[in-house]
């Protein structure tokens, strides 16, 4: 039998980075196997299963690049059969009838023991383990029993979840043994915790794919970090492609420890892939977030956009960050720093220096980083002053932050007449008269 494993979210909620991490490890070990990744859908809670919690859900696996094999298989459509197996275990005398739910006897006082590929051997007894519903009063099978259902009728080999499954898997091997079938290879993953080692929540920060997406993460670098929590592909190597990913995985190396989401090194891997992607690869993303925020014009020349985004580029985090950096040069509106505007702003004597500054632009032939960079440090020459005494109060004037890309890169793509108006309005409305 080919291997094959599955991803089985309920769609009673956005997915959970938890989640897409179990699907992920699933990927990866069916592409690395030559097996094939199902998707099932468990959507048997009517009341809190929704139709745009799939479509999310489905929408974050394709922008990760997760393809499933075959069609999607939903629990919803498949709900006489459960019926028809539990019916079955009470015709055996497996099960017995509690008004309208069927309830699977567990005999107390046995060992169910399994060999976990993380965890080694595990036994549970069957004293700590009640009898178990397998279909509720209301017609609707619970998860253990479905669980056992779907998997071996799709003949699912592993079955990689996380660790927080660990209790259901002896109820469900009871299951497995008294339908007399075959149970799959289990493989539970370690969760991932927040910086203080408790289970990753809210209170961390975000926890669904979605919100990393609409901060504008890349999914390479989502990819790659996701693997990277609680896997290892040996040596000190952090920056994998997908291939390599595929390549690699091998459940062996799958930790038995919890993983920390540490959001330091999510930003700086999302910088590394920022950095080193193509404009052909960027200049559609920045331009879908820039129209997020309705900065997105017909006026804008995609060859100065690009400017921007290769001036920016390495410097963010993030495309959000992108456009925190860069919101002076796509709008009206400048975003002034506080504590910036007080460093370097609140000096005596910026205000006349600023203006100084804007006389020499306007009369400037070329318009271009060399060519204001001559001009403004010939005027600090002139003025007796260092040339930072210039840079660092006009960078806080024009884009109204105190770090950036090189001021004279800057000043160049945000054109001639916006800056010397910012240089002016800072001089008359921010700096001490």
């Amino acid at each position: 039998m080919s291997m094959r494993v599955r991803f089985a979210p309920s769609p009673t909620g956005t997915l959970h980075v938890g989640s897409a991490r179990t699907a992920l490890f699933n990927w990866l070990f069916a592409r690395h196997e030559k097996g094939q990744f199902l998707l099932r859908i468990e959507d048997t809670d009517q009341t809190r299963s929704k139709p745009e919690f799939l479509k999310e859900i489905l929408g974050s696996l394709q922008w990760l690049g997760l393809n499933w094999d075959g069609e999607i298989e939903y629990q919803s459509r498949r709900l006489p059969h459960y019926t028809a197996v539990a019916d079955k275990l009470l015709t055996e005398g497996l099960a017995y009838k509690d008004g309208q739910a069927i309830i699977f006897k567990v005999t107390p006082g046995q060992v169910v023991s399994f060999e976990d590929l993380v965890h080694g051997q595990v036994q549970f007894n069957t004293l700590e383990i009640k009898d178990q519903v397998l279909v509720k009063s209301d017609g609707m099978p619970t998860y253990n029993f479905a669980c056992v259902v779907d998997d071996s009728d799709f003949q699912i080999t592993h079955v990689i979840r996380g660790d927080d499954h660990i209790s259901n898997t002896p109820k469900q091997l009871l299951i497995y043994q008294a339908l007399k079938r075959n149970p799959p290879i289990f493989v539970h993953i370690p969760l991932i915790l927040g910086t203080d080692r408790s289970r990753l929540s809210k209170r961390h920060g975000a926890t669904s794919l979605q919100e990393y997406r609409q901060m504008g993460y890349l999914p390479e670098a989502m990819v790659n970090f996701l693997a990277l929590l609680g896997w290892s592909p040996g040596g000190d190597r952090e920056l994998l492609t997908l291939e390599e990913l595929i390549h690699e995985f091998d459940l062996k190396r799958i930790g038995k420890t919890g993983a920390m989401f540490d959001l330091t090194k999510l930003n700086w891997m999302n910088n590394q892939y920022l950095k080193n992607a193509s404009l052909e690869e960027l200049l559609p993303l920045v331009e879908e977030k820039l129209s997020e925020k309705d900065w997105w014009t017909d006026k804008l020349e995609p060859a100065w956009v690009a400017e921007v985004v290769e001036l920016y580029k390495s410097r963010v985090d993030t495309l959000e960050d992108f456009c925190r950096q860069t919101q002076g040069l796509f709008t009206d509106e400048i975003p002034f720093d506080p504590e910036a505007v007080e460093l370097r702003l609140k000096q005596p004597g910026v205000a006349g220096r600023l203006k100084i500054f804007a006389e020499h632009l306007q009369i400037l032939q070329a318009w271009d980083a060399a060519s204001i960079e001559a001009a403004c440090r010939s005027i600090a020459e002139q003025l007796k002053v260092k040339a930072a005494e210039l840079i660092h109060p006009a960078r806080v004037a024009v884009t109204g932050r105190a770090v950036g890309p090189s001021l004279f890169h800057v000043l160049a793509v945000s054109g001639k007449e916006r800056t010397i108006s910012r240089l002016l309005h800072a001089a008359e409305t921010l700096c001490p008269s």
